[in-house]
């Protein structure tokens, strides 16, 4: 398969290579973790010329062999030279047994600059915290971006492209394949092998169907106001038993293996968080087409979901505001830096248009206020509000 330079990853790593930490690259499956190791190894030849590189690539059969702890510390110990700089990448690091005890025996050693990847099951946050205790550095990568999508595809009409991009989403594995079936059904795979074997298996689930429900549940309300109690009830209507911690508990683990992201919301007035009800976005949008099929699926929420996630990777925190009981769809933070988002699929009927800018202008502070639209014409300004076109702010390198 053709590889493109993520270079939003890669900086990332670049800067932290003087760093002691484990880097840990996370992600959902197939969001391209091994092929991120694998150019940031070839970064390390070309730029470090004392590099050492000790490669472990559990995909291999030639890897089998180290399968517990003792083996793995005897192999890097003797591909290990001195007076060099010690790089070691292993990639799918859970299917070595105890591999903890050995990457924190090497790690406290001091002597190498560790990379690995995993199953998201066993490299979630909570994992990481369990197995690792503050000694990891993690680097969460996400699906294809609207940007890299034209990048490995080489095209410049953002416009058209963007269509083709809310259909094919950002597997790239996916890509290879010739029909729409065709890439649905790679991503289908996709998501059995991680609802199954990543988490079924991992967490011993029983409830399989609800656990199952409850997946396709989330699937259906992508951005709308979600929490485990209103999921409860809305089982109990339907006379399925079911008890909003058990709700809670399954949403977790899918949040867990990268699968959703919970965004939480926030009272802009009063400036605190609301805990009754969150909302759920897909890491990847494409996965609503796969499951659920191209008919009859809400357009708008999906635009909004790959929004949804381009700010997750743009922007240090993400949050959806309330202002005088009306929602702004979008609240992302770097630091001291602030922008306001309303996303909206077609605003070319002027009443739309205020309905989008309206929540806004009740916003008194002076950051930066926009409006994401398929406009498919140059940015352009009402009462200090930017309107623009989706499709260009997806593929901008600027943050707004």
């Amino acid at each position: 398969m053709k590889l493109i330079n993520r270079e939003n990853y890669i900086s990332i790593l670049i800067d932290t290579i003087d760093t002691p930490d484990i880097k840990v690259i996370t992600g959902i499956r197939r969001s391209g973790k091994s092929k991120l190791l694998e150019l940031f190894a070839k970064h390390i030849r070309n730029t470090v010329t004392n590099a050492n590189i000790i490669e472990i690539n559990y995909n291999l059969d030639k890897f089998t062999s180290i399968n517990n702890n003792v083996e793995l510390l005897k192999y890097v110990k003797l591909k290990y030279v001195r007076n060099k700089q010690n790089f070691l990448f292993i990639d799918e690091i859970q299917l070595c047994e105890h591999f903890e005890k050995a990457i924190i025996s090497l790690y406290t050693e001091g002597k190498y600059k560790i990379y690995i990847t995993g199953s998201n099951a066993f490299l979630s946050s909570s994992e990481l915290a369990t197995l690792f205790t503050g000694r990891t550095f993690s680097i969460e990568i996400f699906p294809f971006s609207f940007k890299e999508y034209m990048k490995y595809y080489k095209y410049s009409d953002t416009y058209s492209s963007f269509e083709r991009f809310i259909e094919e989403g950002g597997f790239a594995g996916s890509y290879l394949y010739k029909n729409t079936k065709q890439k649905y059904n790679y991503i289908k795979e996709i998501i059995n092998v991680l609802i199954v074997r990543d988490i079924i298996n991992k967490y011993k689930i029983r409830q399989t169907t609800l656990f199952n429900d409850i997946f396709f549940y989330l699937i259906n309300n992508i951005s709308n106001l979600t929490s485990p109690s209103n999921i409860a009830s809305f089982y109990k209507a339907n006379k399925t038993k079911v008890d909003h911690k058990t709700v809670a508990k399954y949403i977790e683990y899918l949040c867990s293996a990268y699968v959703f992201y919970k965004m939480k919301r926030y009272d802009i007035r009063g400036k605190k968080y609301l805990k009754s009800t969150e909302k759920y976005y897909l890491s990847e949008h494409s996965i609503r087409y796969a499951l659920l099929g191209t008919k009859n699926l809400d357009r708008g929420r999906l635009i909004e979901n790959i929004v949804a996630i381009e700010l997750f990777r743009r922007y240090e925190e993400v949050y959806v505001g309330v202002i005088y009981k009306t929602e702004i769809d979008f609240i992302a933070v770097n630091r001291n830096e602030k922008i306001y988002i309303q996303v909206c699929d077609n605003v070319s009927n002027f009443e739309t248009l205020q309905r989008e800018i309206r929540p806004l202008l009740q916003i008194k502070d002076g950051f930066k206020k926009i409006v994401l639209a398929n406009t498919k014409q140059n940015t352009y300004s009402i009462d200090g509000i930017d309107i623009i076109d989706i499709s260009k702010w997806l593929s901008s390198t600027n943050l707004e």
